[in-house]
């Protein structure tokens, strides 16, 4: 068990020197105007999970112990939808970028603060609202159809997860203990300290 706990905060470590998700399509697929309506759904399915702070705010929803932590798919992704409509009205200024991906990084800690329970965990909502305008604003200026397939995709990708995550969360949380889940969340709260740093000064 130690020399797992040793190997895994190595691997999350290191994840945390990797550089956070900027605003761009996977695969190479250029600027959002050109977008077809199957890169969009590719680019909404990738996003979430090539992108490194997305994904780990996403798999770091198992170590929060939330209380029935199926019931939260759906509002969650509500939450995540909701947030990405609203980007494509509230435009992202490239000034702001930075520090908006910053505060994104940020989210890691405060979920590590919710395993804690230093913080309510009903700041996920605006939490994932936040992941989901940063992701909603890499899709401003396409077309209507690959815009609505690129919804598709994120709500593809991140349901998917999300039903893995919580299905997995009592499970994983009884593995760990209560050692390993404060360990878990002070790994988070350094990877997102780490990412957010890295936003700024990249």
């Amino acid at each position: 068990m130690l020399r797992a706990g040793v190997i895994s905060t190595a691997g999350l470590l290191a994840a945390s020197l990797l550089s956070p998700a900027h605003a761009h399509h996977p695969f190479g697929m250029g600027d959002s105007t050109n977008l077809t309506a199957l890169q969009g759904l590719l680019s909404g399915i990738g996003h979430p999970l090539l992108g490194p702070d997305h994904l780990l705010f996403l798999l770091a929803i198992a170590l929060i112990g939330l209380p029935r932590p199926r019931t939260w798919v759906l509002p969650l992704l509500a939450a995540g939808l909701s947030g990405s409509v609203l980007s494509q009205f509230i435009l992202l200024p490239d000034a702001v970028a930075p520090w908006a991906e910053a505060l994104v990084s940020l989210t890691l800690a405060a979920e590590g603060l919710m395993a804690l329970i230093a913080i309510p965990t009903s700041l996920l909502f605006p939490l994932v609202a936040l992941h989901g305008f940063l992701l909603g604003s890499t899709i401003v200026g396409a077309e209507p159809t690959p815009l609505a397939t690129y919804f598709l995709g994120l709500l593809i990708a991140q349901g998917a997860l999300l039903l893995v995550v919580t299905s997995w969360s009592k499970a994983l949380l009884k593995l760990i203990g209560a050692q390993g889940q404060r360990l878990s969340a002070g790994i988070w709260i350094g990877i997102g300290m780490a990412f957010a740093w890295v936003a700024l000064i990249d």
